[in-house]
């Protein structure tokens, strides 16, 4: 079967699916239809916004379908109607049987992580915030439980000790990229071996991120902290409390500096230069912050107009 022949329906929403569609259009990949989140209303005006994937496929003209209910009847006939071979999913939603079992060939998700690890809704920011070096991209067949379908490709992706969530967000979003078209290369050629997830390699969870995720635990390590800053920047971002106000921090260094005489949550500054948490085990400085109220800020320059009192 030639890659024209095979008529593909992508299902995603968010910036993370764009990459993986422009790629398959771009190598010529027959997609039929992109089913994808309802426009957002946004603003003052509450106008609609299209998601990123819808703004995608317009721009390339192709149909999309937005179904508040997946399992409504109508949208099923509908998608029915398309008779696809193949679907792909990427950041979506989760589909009904009746979804993922319709076209012949089935459905492939691709997931940011080394599956079975990290499977949920967050897996790049756990996978940081739980110190990790290595991650990477899965594609795997869906079936019925969240994340646990037969594997088809992974590729690795180191994480270096600088990169937050936006770089590793960027690096994963390019990687799945190249990993769904050489995943739709295999399927049409009959070269997939799908594999059983090894269970005993699904060490970690990566469930949605809430608000109360990101409030930092000064008795935490100090790396720990760090981790959770980096795992949170530049969205929603970690929080605590300073002056009684609620300060975001994007940006910190775990210092060599032992501050064990300081009360834990405490901090030192000089209103000038920096500010330095004392941490359930060593030192953290804050280099990037939100101030309530407060545009986002390199500490020099948010201590120029701002004074803190310890």
């Amino acid at each position: 079967m030639e890659k024209k022949d095979l008529r593909i329906i992508f299902m995603g929403t968010p910036e993370f699916a764009v990459a993986p569609l422009e790629a398959m259009i771009e190598d010529g990949w027959n997609i039929i239809a992109v089913i994808t989140a309802q426009d957002k209303l946004q603003g003052r005006g509450r106008k609609p916004k299209n998601s990123p994937v819808k703004d995608c496929a317009v721009k390339h003209g192709i149909p999309v379908l937005q179904p508040p209910n997946l399992k409504n009847p109508d949208f099923i006939e509908t998608l029915k109607s398309y008779k696809a071979e193949l679907q792909v999913v990427v950041a979506f939603r989760m589909l009904p049987e009746v979804v993922w079992s319709m076209p012949p060939l089935g459905t492939f998700n691709l997931h940011a992580s080394l599956l079975p690890d990290y499977r949920g809704a967050a897996p790049i920011n756990w996978a940081i915030i739980n110190g990790e070096t290595k991650t990477g991209v899965t594609t795997f067949f869906l079936k019925h439980e969240i994340d646990t379908g037969s594997i088809l490709f992974q590729e690795d992706v180191p994480i270096l000790p600088e990169d937050n969530l936006g770089d590793l967000y960027e690096k994963l979003m390019q990687k799945g990229a190249k990993l769904v078209v050489k995943t739709l290369d295999a399927i049409v050629k009959g070269e997939v071996q799908p594999r059983v997830q090894d269970e005993t390699k699904a060490k970690n969870h990566a469930p949605k991120i809430f608000k109360e995720t990101g409030e930092i635990n000064w008795n935490l390590p100090a790396v720990a902290i760090h981790n959770l800053i980096r795992g949170l920047s530049p969205y929603p971002g970690a929080w605590c409390r300073i002056n009684d106000k609620t300060c975001k921090i994007f940006k910190s260094e775990v210092l060599a500096t032992d501050s064990s005489g300081t009360e834990v949550g405490a901090f030192k500054t000089d209103n000038k230069t920096y500010v330095h948490f004392q941490t359930g085990e060593g030192t953290l400085s804050i280099l990037n912050l939100q101030m309530e109220g407060k545009k986002r800020m390199d500490i020099g320059d948010f201590l120029r107009g701002n004074s803190l009192s310890t």
